[in-house]
């Protein structure tokens, strides 16, 4: 890589993508995004992010947008989108991103994936980015794949600041213990990726020092409010059982459900020790949580 083309960003205009973005410019890097056709780019534009127009579902776009770059990183997830495409940018759209930089001869993918999703076929959109590893490497595209855990400051925020409102909003057991991360952390990490010493097919998996329970999050966040900070958990028999109700119109709680079953087995658990060589000391929950606070203005 020479560093003096651009790095592609699939998904720049969403919440990990835009701050992947900032974290490479902030690195003195030639951003280039891809634009779906009726997003606007005028935000990306203005930060002097050149932008590509294309869809994931459209192969031809994505080999035009990769062609002629350093690295290409994707932060793109249909699931999240919740949307009638959700499912096809999940499989095949994931799959012509690997086709187009196969084509293209990207010198560095860098995916984000999921952590354990190659333990959980039963999970879909975890299953949906192993099955995108599998398809770069089947392909041959030099790819590395993060695993991040759960993104607590999306998390902590479902339900508002937590706090200002002294609650956080959780799928599953508050009891058992997880792997999370911050996104602003993980946006880091990516953008460092793009150069760092990673073999061809690493998956690396992401995360705090230690897994938390939701409950213990809780209480680090009570020490940065006035407010006992509470957990409001939905048990994962009732998000089963609201899944089975809504499955036709509302695929998503099925999945969020599985989800939560999974978190449950207390196997959500990260390896940060290749994360700690790459990106440097790995977080703990006490530092995390206090730069969210303090993020959040506490």
């Amino acid at each position: 890589m020479t560093g003096e083309q651009p790095v592609l960003v699939v998904g720049a205009t969403g919440y990990l993508g835009g701050q992947v973005v900032d974290e490479l410019l902030s690195r003195g890097k030639r951003v280039r995004a891809l634009v779906r056709p009726a997003s606007d780019a005028g935000k990306l534009e203005a930060k002097g992010v050149e932008v590509a127009r294309g869809d994931m579902l459209d192969v031809s776009s994505l080999v035009a947008a990769m062609t002629g770059v350093d690295a290409v990183i994707s932060t793109a997830a249909g699931y999240t989108r919740n949307d009638r495409n959700a499912e096809a940018i999940d499989t095949f759209g994931n799959a012509n991103l690997a086709v187009a930089a196969n084509l293209a001869g990207v010198p560095r993918f860098v995916l984000i994936s999921i952590l354990t999703c190659d333990q959980t076929p039963q999970v879909p959109h975890f299953w949906h980015k192993k099955l995108a590893e599998d398809k770069l490497e089947e392909l041959g595209v030099p790819f590395v794949a993060l695993r991040p855990g759960a993104f607590f400051d999306q998390i902590a925020r479902m339900g508002g600041d937590p706090f200002e409102k002294g609650r956080i909003i959780w799928l599953g057991s508050k009891n058992i213990p997880l792997t999370f991360v911050l996104s602003s952390d993980l946006a880091g990490y990516l953008a460092d990726a793009v150069e760092a010493d990673i073999a061809a097919g690493e998956r690396i998996d992401i995360g705090w020092n230690r897994p938390l329970s939701m409950l213990d999050a809780a209480g680090l966040a009570s020490g940065h409010t006035d407010k006992n900070v509470r957990v409001m958990a939905t048990p994962t028999g009732v998000l089963r059982a609201i899944g089975k109700i809504t499955a036709k119109f509302a695929p998503l709680m099925v999945d969020m459900a599985s989800m939560a079953a999974w978190f449950d087995t207390g196997r959500y658990v990260a390896d940060t020790r290749r994360q700690a060589e790459l990106f440097g000391p790995v977080p703990t929950p006490e530092d995390a949580i206090s730069r969210l606070a303090e993020r959040l203005g506490h």
